[in-house]
Order: structure tokens, then C-alpha cells, then sequence
């Protein structure tokens, strides 16, 4: 079924260069639980130390996310590229067992555009979920079938960024 037709679980994408990608649907995230729903979080090309992983976990939260140390895809060797793709096949594939109403796909337009995850299985998430699943990704650039998807499509534009002024991510702002 498109996810037009549907009246309940539709499809979020907050994608675009602007920060506030992931930070809007870690809020939604929070919004959910808070109203008794059950939130899987699955978060590609990161290590796991995402300062609000812990609290929606605490929550009740089922999160999935990297390792610490993870490198940045172009860093990596072809053998990483392999052992990082596997597993965050396989951090998906667990993540979809689990029953929840809202899927948080974190970093998934970069995952599928990086060839980082089993596309395949990512559009099985998305586009073949259960009725009354709401489904969130994020990223820079979605693909083509993930605008198409999109109940909710936000476009986040990047006009200043503290970063071009040499500033470092801060814990607790930017990560």
C-alpha cells in the first residue's frame, strides 16, 4: 500500500545540509514514548555515543547504533567499508525484529547513497512496514524512492554554521 492511502503510520524524512536532521526526530522519538508508543532507533555511520541514546534507552527506547571508533566511510579501507556494511545490515535486520509503532532510521539517506546497508532490506523497512508503523529517516540526500515515500518531507537548509568559523562539534548541542 503507498503510504498516502495510509491514515496512520506514515513517513518522515528531515533530510537536507541544516543541522536539526536527527535532533527532530530524536524529539519525536521522545513524543512517542512519552504517549506509550513503542520507538526502535536504528542509527547508521555513528558510534553509539550520541548523548540522546542513553536517556531513550532509559525511556524505553530499543536502540541500535555503531560502535565506538567507527571511521567516516571515505577513511575507511575496502575491508572496513565490507565489515561496517554487514553490520549495519545486521543492526537493521535485528532492529525489524523487534515490534514498535515508530521506526527511527537515523543516517539512512547516507547509508543507502554510501552503499552502507543492504538497500533492499532498508526499503523492506520503509516501504513494506506494517500497517500503523510510523517510519522517520534522516540524512542529507534521500534517494529518489524515499522522497517519493515521504508522507512529511522537511527540508533542512544550512545558512550559517558555526562549524565554517572553525567552531568543533559540542557534546550535548551538535551530538
Amino acid at each position: 500500500m503507498n503510504s498516502a492511502k495510509r491514515h496512520t503510520g506514515l513517513c518522515h524524512l528531515y533530510w537536507g545540509d541544516g543541522k536539526g536532521k536527527t535532533t527532530a526526530a530524536m524529539g519525536l522519538a521522545l513524543r512517542a514514548l512519552s504517549s506509550g508508543l513503542r520507538v526502535t532507533v536504528v542509527q547508521f555511520l555513528k558510534d553509539g555515543r550520541s548523548g540522546e541514546l542513553e536517556p531513550l534507552r532509559h525511556l524505553g527506547a530499543n536502540v541500535y547504533s555503531g560502535a565506538p571508533g567507527m571511521k567516516f566511510v571515505p577513511q575507511m579501507t575496502p575491508q572496513e567499508r565490507v565489515a561496517a556494511r554487514a553490520a549495519h545490515t545486521r543492526l537493521l535486520g535485528a532492529a525489524l525484529e523487534e515490534p514498535c509503532d515508530v521506526l527511527i532510521l537515523d543516517e539512512a539517506c547516507a547509508a543507502c547513497q554510501l552503499d552502507m546497508v543492504e538497500e533492499p532490506l532498508l526499503r523492506q523497512a520503509v516501504c513494506g512496514r506494517a500497517q500503523g508503523v510510523e517510519v522517520v529517516l534522516t540524512g542529507r540526500q534521500p534517494a529518489a524512492w524515499m522522497l517519493e515515500e515521504a508522507d512529511y518531507s522537511t527540508e533542512m537548509c544550512c545558512h550559517s554554521h558555526p562549524y565554517e568559523r572553525g567552531v568543533a562539534a559540542r557534546k550535548g548541542v551538535e551530538f
